[in-house]
């Protein structure tokens, strides 16, 4: 498959008084085009800030201090503010979490999803309203024309999500990166996004990242996962091969507290502990505190993403001595 997004070894800080708060930490990928990947991951664990890097919205004081993002066979990573332009929006979007937050409460929809597209075109006013109606039609807005009229607070939670969607279409970009894209949407209506979201990138060829802290969700949509801890990938694989057969304790973890497994208890499986803070990181793996299977080499030794039989990557000790 084309290679469409290449991250090698990035790590992004933040410097602050109390101390340096590594929040990704030498996380490789790769996405091919028209692929699914999701990233999941408890709060904290980095996924956010593993998204926004991507398109390099990292604000002060955080900042890219290692690593490569190459999308096109350039390093956009070092590009600058301008550069950056050319490529945010335009070949790679994003979905953020909140469309309320996301939309201009002052703005027509028209009138900011114009904005989006003369913004990287020079089209005409009535060129890019053709566009904004056929990118509407697409997320299944009905009466589009009366739609481009009307304010974000006019919308339900949900029509509100399907234009921000169709923002991020506008250009027919490569990758999407969509961020928690359900989360103040209920069910049904989430169940709505995802199918729309899968449909687009089947119909469309794009790319998606999808991240999320829903096991459920994901398993629906991606084809790969890739596990995050603590600013690391712990596991990396097929998506159909880490829900059905996670490897590393944290991913076994995550499944378990999934509701649907709780087999009707009075109270849901969960974590022991919690994740630690970024800036006092363990001496040797990050999960070991809560890990129920570590030995003493994984308090003083950082495991690396090995591959497994399984056909998964996993950052763990002691399933890499029982592959």
């Amino acid at each position: 498959m084309e290679s469409l997004i290449n991250i090698k070894n990035l790590r992004v800080d933040f410097e602050l008084r109390s101390g340096t708060v590594r929040a990704v930490r030498d996380v490789s990928l790769d996405i091919n085009k028209g692929e699914r990947l999701g990233i999941v991951g408890e709060s904290g664990a980095g996924k956010s800030v593993l998204g926004f890097s991507i398109i390099n919205l990292i604000s002060k004081p955080g900042k890219i201090t290692g690593g490569e993002i190459f999308f096109g066979g350039n390093d956009i990573s070092k590009y600058s503010y301008d550069k950056m332009r050319e490529i945010r929006g335009n070949h790679i979007s994003m979905i953020f979490q909140d469309p309320m937050m996301t939309l201009n409460p002052v703005l027509t929809v028209g009138t900011q999803m114009k904005e989006t597209i003369l913004a990287h075109t020079k089209m005409s006013d009535k060129e890019a309203e053709a566009i904004c109606l056929e990118k509407l039609r697409k997320v299944y807005i009905p009466s589009p024309e009366k739609r481009l009229d009307q304010y974000p607070h006019e919308f339900s939670g949900g029509m509100r999500q399907r234009i921000v969607i169709a923002i991020s279409l506008l250009t027919n970009p490569k990758l999407i990166i969509a961020d928690e894209p359900t989360t103040a949407l209920d069910v049904t209506i989430q169940a709505e996004i995802m199918d729309l979201l899968l449909e687009l990138c089947k119909t469309e060829n794009m790319g998606l990242i999808l991240i999320t802290h829903d096991l459920a969700v994901v398993s629906e949509v991606t084809q790969r996962i890739a596990v995050l801890y603590a600013g690391k990938v712990v596991e990396l694989g097929p998506t159909e091969q880490i829900i059905s057969n996670p490897q590393h304790p944290y991913t076994q973890g995550l499944i378990k507290a999934l509701p649907q497994m709780a087999g009707g208890a009075d109270r849901l499986n969960q974590i022991p502990g919690m994740m630690p803070s970024l800036r006092e990181m363990p001496t040797g793996c990050p999960f070991e505190p809560r890990c129920e299977i570590s030995k003493e080499k994984c308090k003083t030794k950082i495991p690396t993403l090995t591959e497994l039989e399984t056909g998964t990557q996993v950052a763990c000790f002691m399933r890499e001595e029982g592959k």
